[in-house]
């Protein structure tokens, strides 16, 4: 089989970390957390931006019908990069050893618009793809077959010449049913191992 011809990096908890419940466990305590995500329904409301919804259509008419977790629920964005911690600097040099080698990398996420502008302008990796294809951008989100076969069309590349990375087991699956060549994320090492074996990289320059 040929080598992958581009590879498909998902960002959070591949590139940077991205873990509310740590960052809620250390303001508030992982008991008040845990009745935090149970009554307010803030997952299902990140869920909506990552489809394209804006954080004021969202968020906020959460915390005006939540008013006693008003602080913990608006901390959602305002504060975004603290719970975008840590970044996985293995991840972002495989990255940038596959630019190097003048190999096309795209990231395909989950996002929210607004978040992704946020840590865009404070993580430089995150300006660094080839094309980021953002779910809330592309109004589709994984793992939806069509989100794939946006990225498919969009790049003109076919299923097989396509590697992708996601922490996502249902993620990978998809990728995998549309013929793509997939990776579930563990660790950055095993990443490395994954594009030595690909042909992409010497374990010298995976860092291996």
């Amino acid at each position: 089989m040929s080598q992958p011809q581009a590879v498909i990096f998902d960002i959070g908890n591949v590139l940077i970390g991205w873990q509310p419940e740590g960052y809620y466990d250390a303001r508030i305590g992982p008991e008040r957390r845990r009745r935090f995500f149970a009554e307010v329904p803030i997952h299902a409301a990140n869920v909506r931006m990552d489809a394209g919804a804006a954080f004021a259509d969202c968020i906020a008419p959460l915390a005006d019908s939540h008013p006693e977790w008003r602080e913990e629920i608006m901390a959602w964005q305002a504060d975004l990069l603290a719970m975008l911690q840590p970044v996985i600097f293995g991840s972002v040099a495989l990255m940038r050893a596959l630019r190097r080698k003048g190999i096309p990398v795209f990231a395909l996420t989950n996002w929210g618009d607004e978040h992704f502008d946020i840590a865009a302008r404070h993580f430089d990796f995150f300006n660094e793809f080839d094309r980021a294809f953002v779910s809330a951008r592309l109004g589709l989100i994984k793992p939806d077959p069509a989100i794939y076969a946006a990225v498919e069309r969009e790049t003109g590349l076919a299923p097989a010449a396509l590697l992708f990375v996601d922490d996502k087991a249902e993620n990978v699956t998809a990728a995998l049913a549309r013929g793509w060549r997939a990776h579930q994320f563990e660790s950055w090492q095993g990443w490395a191992a994954r594009l030595v074996a690909e042909g992409l990289l010497t374990k010298a320059e995976a860092g291996l």
